[in-house]
């Protein structure tokens, strides 16, 4: 049984006056993240009502943490950005109190962080500000799609802090320094490297690497509540964690984050990934066959990009025989009580993912039904229905500036 067929509590959503989202979208944090796992949600409400000392169980935390992800120590913060910060901030600081509470003015210490330009991502919001919170500065090391060391070498000084390295679809997929090439570089200069990895499978990978901090995001493919998990050596783990005391305090996480995140990690270890993954294809599999021959639609199986054992199935729309634009079935779907949100990133090339990943049992047929139902619509229309990507783009802004309206 996989963690999303597990009993499910009563859906609150009506109740709350929400729409009941069917997410073939991802992971993504505007959805609210993942299903997160009965162990998880169980060790929540067993600590809720307790009192707790929460550096023992950060140290806690930090045993489980280790073992799951093969490094010395860890600890929990409030999100993996919240880490990408108080990593960079304790690389600044190292364990002194009082440059601690200097912070973000950062005179007197090494402040500089590099980072490949073709890393330099928005996941929500930009890398680069996430860096700068710490008070630390962004050195960019070669092209969009281009890096190479004698770059990165020349962009270290002694005024370097720390490296940033980027695991994520959002970044350049080629062009680029492996991380192994690129930790090199940087350990050579005496810099320790800290890999943001935050929607990644693999929690011993990047370690092997040359990582020195890799950090996680709990409530993604963990299936845990938001929070982040901060995992890698002992030194730079403590100095990440004592910016609790400083900017660090305003991304502290509660014990039920904590709590939370450990027996995430606990179940994925005894996860059957194989079993997992065999009900996902059969999912893609499914949406293929209910989409086969419809005019203007065709399928493929396309991996992660990042190398999650992990297959979404991309549907491409030709607007002249579907009637429709791929961008304009995306936000078709999206209408109605029971919105179906696809992975629509790419949607400007004329096409958008259905991930498999974050459904609850009987879903993925509902998602067959509504992409059938509004391909049907659509045949209908005498014109293309094809509105503007501009306007497109810019609705999200729009809305956010009525909120709460």
């Amino acid at each position: 049984m996989s963690d999303n067929q597990e009993q499910q509590p009563a859906d609150i959503r009506p109740q709350l006056g929400l729409r009941q989202v069917i997410n073939v979208n991802g992971t993504m944090t505007y959805l609210g993240a993942s299903v997160v796992v009965k162990k998880a949600r169980d060790a929540m409400a067993a600590l809720l009502p307790q009192f707790v000392e929460m550096d023992d169980l950060q140290r806690k935390a930090s045993a489980v943490i280790a073992e799951a992800c093969g490094t010395e120590a860890g600890f929990i913060t409030s999100s993996a950005a919240s880490g990408i910060t108080v990593a960079v901030a304790g690389a600044m600081t190292g364990p002194d109190f009082a440059a601690i509470e200097q912070l973000p003015d950062t005179t007197g210490l090494k402040n500089e962080v590099v980072v490949m330009t073709g890393h330099m991502v928005h996941y929500g919001a930009p890398i680069e500000q996430g860096i700068r919170l710490s008070g630390a500065k962004v050195i960019q090391v070669g092209q969009a799609t281009f890096a190479r060391r004698y770059q990165l070498d020349a962009a270290i000084t002694e005024r370097t802090a720390c490296a940033v390295y980027v695991v994520s679809h959002h970044a350049v997929q080629y062009g680029l320094m492996p991380l192994d090439e690129f930790s090199a570089v940087c350990h050579e200069r005496g810099v320790p490297v800290i890999v943001d990895a935050a929607s990644e499978y693999d929690l011993k990978k990047f370690i092997r690497d040359g990582a020195d901090i890799v950090l996680y995001s709990a409530q993604k493919f963990l299936g845990g509540p938001t929070a982040g998990i901060v995992a890698g050596h002992h030194q730079l783990i403590r100095d990440a964690y004592l910016q609790n005391s400083g900017i660090g305090r305003a991304m502290k996480v509660g014990k039920e984050g904590i709590i939370g995140a450990m027996a995430a990690l606990q179940a994925w270890a005894k996860r059957d990934h194989l079993a997992v993954a065999n009900k996902e294809m059969s999912y893609l599999q499914l949406w293929s066959n209910a989409l086969a021959g419809r005019p203007g639609i065709s399928t493929d199986t396309v991996p992660d990009p990042t190398g999650n054992p992990l297959n979404r199935l991309r549907v491409k729309v030709n607007p002249e025989q579907a009637r429709i634009t791929a961008w304009d079935l995306a936000d078709a779907l999206m209408r109605g009580d029971k919105p179906v949100s696809v992975r629509d990133h790419e949607v400007e090339h004329g096409w958008f993912f259905l991930d498999p990943c974050n459904l609850h049992p009987g879903q993925e047929h509902e998602v067959a039904q509504r992409l059938i139902e509004e391909l049907e619509i659509a045949l209908q229309s005498p014109t293309v229905i094809a509105t503007s990507l501009e306007r497109r783009r810019n609705r999200k802004f729009e809305a956010l500036l009525r909120w709460p309206g």
